[in-house]
């Protein structure tokens, strides 16, 4: 009913902007040792200045409206310098005249900057105080490590069929290895929020998103070392092979999805009968002693990652080279080699083949669940050698139950 005239509409977000940063700014000005020049009508002028120098003069004079406002935080910085040598005030001034001037061309993305630019200043004391308390230097460094290979590496792997049998993506390839790093990234960041209370339980969860057989056997072996802990040691070691489950629907989504539809029904089969099972180990180890984790370790293993990768390029290798050799029956052969070592690889692989187009979508569901299955064996044994027979004896029904459970899921499909 009403025509507002987008100028108008603008320069309301600009103001809005000012106003929206200069409140924390003002709100913070009583804490500092000496009282900041700018408060929140400076801020609501700043960011008015520059959509209004944007409207008259265009590019040339914002710029130079930017270079005038460095001008006068510098100045206003090197007064203040000796009773508070922070800078925080004096960028936020600087950032919310640029603000001021990009609404009135993108009035929305300004106001979703501003937004995020008060969420960030006003979490200054969380921030800090995880930064400095919580943040070890193993997850920092694991942090940059994460950023490099996801803005760095990522975007100068080619993203193209190479190698044998064109079998290779390597920026496909990579796409996994930051999966394979975010979840296990993930899983370390529920054991710090949770703590040790909910101990081998959350813990076991948590590890199997890097390696269900790695998990169980430490499960074991800590069951060895400490009787007491058998329970919930069975209830981690049972929950890996949930995140087993969970990690293969991820993988299987980020590589094809019509594989995942494929195996949609067995995998939720195999994740309700493990969490199933699981129920009544994680509810005796939660109402006793779960013993001590370790929660400031790494964020994630990049060697696990990198080895998971170069097992990936080999079995994508050895399945179209046996696609091509022997058709469908050489792929089954291949994922129930590889299915020894790691099912997730193996799945991989598959649903990359039905991607480029080499295997039909209804013939990579019984491959897969053959690599699960050799998987599952790998883990039996994995459970007795490491936490002995009356550890085994606990995990091992369940191992068999998920199998069974997600085969009668794809006789049922």
């Amino acid at each position: 009913m009403f025509a507002f005239d987008p100028v108008i509409l603008s320069l309301a977000v600009a103001i809005g902007i000012g106003l929206l940063i200069g409140t924390e700014r003002e709100r913070r000005k009583g804490e500092r040792p000496a009282p900041s020049a700018a408060g929140i009508r400076t801020f609501a002028l700043a960011s008015l200045t520059g959509a209004l120098s944007t409207i008259i003069g265009g590019e040339i004079l914002f710029a130079v409206t930017i270079g005038g406002v460095f001008a006068l935080t510098a100045f206003a910085y090197w007064r203040g310098f000796r009773d508070d040598p922070g800078l925080t005030t004096e960028v936020a001034l600087v950032v919310t005249v640029l603000l001021g001037g990009l609404s009135m061309t993108q009035p929305g993305l300004a106001a979703g900057v501003a937004v995020a630019v008060a969420i960030v200043l006003a979490a200054r004391t969380a921030l800090h105080r995880f930064v400095r308390s919580v943040l070890n230097e193993d997850e920092v460094r694991d942090a940059l490590i994460f950023a490099a290979a996801t803005l760095i590496v990522l975007p100068l792997l080619p993203d193209q069929q190479m190698g044998p049998f064109g079998a290779l993506n390597p920026h496909a390839i990579w796409i996994i290895v930051i999966l394979v790093m975010a979840i296990g990234a993930f899983g370390h960041i529920a054991v710090r929020i949770l703590g040790p209370r909910f101990g081998l339980p959350i813990a076991g969860l948590a590890s199997g998103f890097i390696s269900s057989i790695a998990t169980i056997g430490a499960m074991g072996a800590r069951a060895t070392e400490a009787p007491g802990l058998l329970w919930p040691a069975a209830a981690g070691a049972i929950l890996s092979t949930v995140a087993t489950v969970i990690q293969m629907a991820l993988l299987l989504a980020a590589t094809n999805i019509a594989t995942l539809e494929a195996l949609l029904i067995p995998l939720a089969c195999a994740g309700a009968a493990a969490i199933l099972y699981a129920f009544i180990f994680a509810i005796r180890a939660l109402r006793g002693d779960s013993g001590t984790v370790n929660e400031r370790g790494q964020a994630f293993s990049l060697w696990t990652a990198l080895v998971f990768a170069g097992m990936l390029s080999a079995i994508l290798l050895a399945s179209r080279a046996l696609n091509d050799w022997f058709g469908v029956k050489g792929v089954i052969a291949a994922a129930a080699v590889a299915g020894f070592a790691d099912t997730h690889s193996a799945a991989i692989s598959i649903a990359a083949l039905v991607g480029s187009g080499k295997i039909a979508v209804a013939d990579a569901a019984f491959p897969i669940l053959i690599a699960l299955s050799t998987n599952t064996v790998t883990k039996l044994a994995a459970s007795l050698l490491g936490g002995g027979w009356a550890f085994a004896l606990r995990v091992v029904p369940g191992l068999v139950l998920v199998v069974l459970a997600a085969w009668a899921g794809w006789w049922l499909r």
